[in-house]
């Protein structure tokens, strides 16, 4: 894909889909942000893709509720001209232990983490249809990608990003025959959780073969790599410094 004059929605434009925006505006992509509660870094992103010469949008959405998915995508269709490129950032990441997980905590980490992909998708694929094609990446985990759990407390977190993969890839041939082209990126240690410690950065650092964290830019070359193909589809795409092979 050309991605000159494209536009892409970006659902969660916080910290490392901030990045992604800056990259695709580089890119001459226009950019639509959709937020829960992080306005203020939506806006900030907004106004940086702006900066690069670009238009821009931002929306607030609760995206696990259908409608508020097709009022989004109807929203930056309205506001930006069409849709192109749809990339599902969204995520709730929280560690609970089994015995207090409620199915209260479950709905929400599902609802945002994976259905919300589905719907945005669905409401998506009718207008880049309209335009011939488009492309959609969704967000998963790398250990979800290596097909084992690692971490006790995340037992809704890891399912719905296992689902994100299964997603992947039947959409991949669901929406083949329309030319939209759909993969996934499954990020290992990239940035450091807020109250993340010295030791607990270092402790990552030596389970990681490359020995670093990556930073917001690894994920924003992935997101153009897999944006620009027109031959990769259904796929998952590790970026973890070779994490899951230690």
């Amino acid at each position: 894909m050309d991605l000159q004059n494209k536009t892409a929605l970006i659902t969660g434009g916080r910290r490392i889909g901030a990045a992604v925006a800056i990259g695709l505006a580089a890119r001459g992509v226009d950019v639509a942000l959709s937020y829960a509660r992080s306005q203020a870094e939506a806006l900030d992103a907004a106004e940086r893709v702006r900066a690069a010469g670009r238009r821009s949008a931002t929306f607030h959405a609760d995206l696990s509720q259908v409608e508020d998915a097709r009022t989004l995508v109807q929203s930056v269709v309205d506001a930006l001209g069409g849709l192109d490129i749809l990339i599902n950032m969204a995520s709730v990441y929280i560690q609970t232990p089994f015995d207090e997980l409620e199915a209260d905590l479950w709905d929400t980490v599902l609802d945002v983490d994976l259905r919300s992909a589905f719907l945005c998708a669905h409401a998506a694929v009718p207008h880049m249809r309209r335009r011939g094609g488009g492309r959609i990446i969704s967000f998963s985990d790398w250990i979800a990608r290596s097909s084992r759990p690692r971490y006790k407390g995340y037992l809704p977190y890891y399912v719905a990003k296992a689902g994100v993969i299964a997603l992947t890839e039947a959409l991949a041939l669901e929406l083949a025959d329309d030319n939209v082209l759909v993969n996934a990126i499954a990020p290992g240690p990239i940035l450091a959780p807020p109250g993340t410690t010295d030791d607990e950065r270092r402790a990552v650092e030596e389970a990681t073969p490359l020995g670093r964290w990556g930073g917001e830019i690894e994920i924003v070359k992935g997101v153009l790599a897999l944006l620009e193909s027109d031959f990769i589809t259904g796929e998952t795409l590790r970026i973890d410094g070779g994490r899951h092979v230690k």
